[in-house]
């Protein structure tokens, strides 16, 4: 096996692979980057990194990834706790809030119903939600789960679970992405498109 020492280059290409949605090229450019901004940057970096998972930690309230015990959302209080938003994770919530839409806060679940890999309905964490819900006096549940199986799968179960709260809950909508071609749209999204379909 090819060394730090041996082949540095090659080394950290692989390591960068590692990380979801980088490729081969990308992996390299980033590495010769690295290498053409000089040591100062490369070193902050890999500090930034080494110590990523000891300044991170879980927001008490929500369950994001936050620098402190609560989070710069659930500190915030022009932010109404009538309506929480539920995403099964945390990067599900910074891309929400990049829309800059939503005022309400966030709930997120780190897991999904998924009984093949361990995690069936006597498993999941709704505990939380639950208690969360009752001492905020939340009003609406917006369930912003993945379209994906495992999403829909639990959306439907916090939904059944969630209903004897007497609370209203809602289904992150799916539909045509903004500049998309019909013909590249899968029948799911655009068989939702339809049935959402809306007048102008």
């Amino acid at each position: 096996m090819t060394s730090f020492d041996d082949d540095p280059i090659g080394a950290t290409v692989r390591l960068l692979l590692k990380l979801p949605g980088v490729g081969e090229k990308s992996a390299r450019r980033m590495a010769y980057s690295l290498l053409a901004t000089g040591p100062t940057f490369a070193q902050s970096l890999g500090e930034a990194l080494s110590t990523l998972h000891e300044r991170v930690r879980r927001c008490v309230d929500c369950g994001t990834y936050s620098g402190q015990d609560r989070c710069t959302i659930c500190r915030d209080a022009r932010r109404t706790s009538e309506i929480l938003c539920v995403v099964a994770r945390p990067w599900d919530a910074d891309a929400l809030e990049r829309a800059g839409s939503f005022r309400g806060r966030y709930h997120v679940l780190h897991t999904l119903l998924d009984p093949l890999s361990g995690m069936g309905p006597e498993d999941f964490p709704i505990g939380p939600l639950e208690q969360r819900i009752r001492e905020e006096q939340t009003r609406e549940v917006i369930l912003a789960t993945p379209p994906t199986i495992e999403g829909e799968a639990t959306a439907l179960f916090l939904a059944e679970s969630l209903r004897p709260l007497g609370i209203e809950i809602t289904r992150l909508a799916s539909g045509v992405p903004h500049g998309g071609d019909l013909e590249y749209i899968d029948p799911i999204t655009l068989g939702r498109a339809l049935d959402g379909r809306r007048g102008l």
